[in-house]
């Protein structure tokens, strides 16, 4: 049997955001990430709204990039003392995951953060508050996933915690939060939506109800996010909605090995952080290779070039070559760096990286022993060994394709 899960409402469209006044209850508090949504007027719209609704609103303002354990525990117990009837998130990524961690850790303080980076395995949720998500980036679409990534700095490892109870009840797709979206965090957020569709649909769970939104985010990001890059606000709105049926394609068909390596390359070396969507960027074409040994996989991959992306070749492992030659494209368009050699400062091209490969070479034992227990990794469509996971990672760092 199979699951498709969404929100129970998705408001989209400009202005979509002031939907918040019809939301029913007595206290909001509202999460946010850094000045983002305060220097855009989104917060204070968003506050005022809920105040008109008769709601009494608190504020939880500054979650960082890469929510950390310790976030999310604060957060938590500043919802215990206010005791909310909803909590509303607004902004990225981050802030959004680190809501939905807050919102286990307020309706049940004793659960364990240990017990919950179990996939499927969290309490059952809504017995003290619903959710509200209003994204502000064109990438994660956490507004309607049962996903939540959380690092845990000490380990230096990322978690994606997993589970449907964390799938928001109301999401707000609204464009205009997007229009002042810088370059990169476009570019970044955008490959990590076209990765979601790509695992998507190659996941050994993916279903009809998954590829008819998979097949189409794939179509829409292809042909908007370079435009989007280049600031066109009718491409930023084609983005965000298509950065959100990826969302729902990814968050009932799950995902692959690109995420577990990104998941478990971001925070595990001492130079600095591999940012999510530019790690995805990086390693999809390689992992795309690798998954190709799959039959299955090998015939989904060569639909997507022929069917939906409309590449040349008259073979299927032309028309794979020529998908993996069409996201090294998009990267070279979007500037991105092509393997972790090349990874600057922040996700920049550079002929320097900021990941020391001594030390890469030193940890890649223990952070491909990390992505192959990662929540990702079971539904990818070719399962890799400790010495494959290994071999990967060798070649998404010095960008080589891998032949076994």
């Amino acid at each position: 049997m199979g699951r498709f899960t969404n929100p129970r409402d998705l408001y989209f469209g400009e202005g979509a955001r002031h939907e918040v006044k019809n939301l029913k209850g007595k206290k909001a508090i509202i999460v946010s990430g850094g000045h983002s949504m305060r220097r855009g007027g989104f917060l204070q719209d968003v506050q005022k709204d809920l105040e008109d609704a008769g709601f009494e609103v608190s504020l939880f303002e500054g979650v960082e990039s890469d929510p950390s354990i310790e976030t999310v525990m604060k957060g938590a117990k500043a919802m215990q003392e206010f005791q909310p009837d909803w909590i509303i998130a607004i902004g990225g990524g981050s802030p959004i995951d680190a809501a939905k961690a807050m919102w286990v850790f307020y309706e049940y303080p004793d659960e364990s953060f240990d017990n919950i980076i179990q996939p499927f395995s969290f309490p059952e949720l809504r017995k003290k508050a619903q959710f509200c998500a209003i994204s502000s980036t064109s990438g994660t679409a956490t507004e309607v996933t049962a996903f939540s990534v959380i690092t845990d700095y000490q380990k230096g490892i990322k978690y994606p915690l997993a589970d449907f109870n964390i799938t928001p009840d109301v999401a707000i797709v609204d464009p205009e939060l997007t229009y002042s979206m810088p370059q990169k965090l476009c570019a970044h957020t955008g490959m990590d939506a076209l990765t979601h569709c790509l695992e998507a649909y190659v996941s050994t769970c993916a279903s009809m109800f998954t590829d008819a939104n998979a097949l189409h985010g794939i179509r829409e990001i292809h042909e908007w996010l370079p435009k989007s890059y280049a600031g066109d606000h009718v491409a930023r709105q084609h983005m965000h909605e298509a950065q959100c049926i990826a969302g729902i394609a990814f968050s009932s068909g799950l995902l692959g090995i690109v995420h577990s390596m990104a998941h478990k390359t971001g925070a595990a070396f001492s130079g600095g952080h591999i940012i999510h969507g530019c790690a995805n960027a990086m390693y999809l074409g390689k992992v795309i290779q690798f998954n190709s040994k799959d039959a299955r996989a090998h015939e989904r991959y060569a639909y997507v070039a022929k069917e939906v992306l409309h590449l040349p070749g008259t073979t299927d492992d032309q028309l794979i070559d020529n998908l993996i030659q069409e996201i090294r494209h998009m990267n070279d368009q979007l500037n991105i760096p092509q393997g972790i050699k090349n990874y600057g400062e922040g996700g920049v091209k550079s002929d320097t990286s900021i990941i020391d490969y001594d030390e890469f070479e030193a940890k890649k034992s223990e952070v491909a022993k990390n992505a192959l227990l990662d929540a990702c990794t079971p539904e990818n469509p070719r399962q890799p060994t400790q010495e494959e996971m290994e071999k990967l990672l060798e070649c998404v760092y010095k960008d080589e394709q891998p032949d076994f």
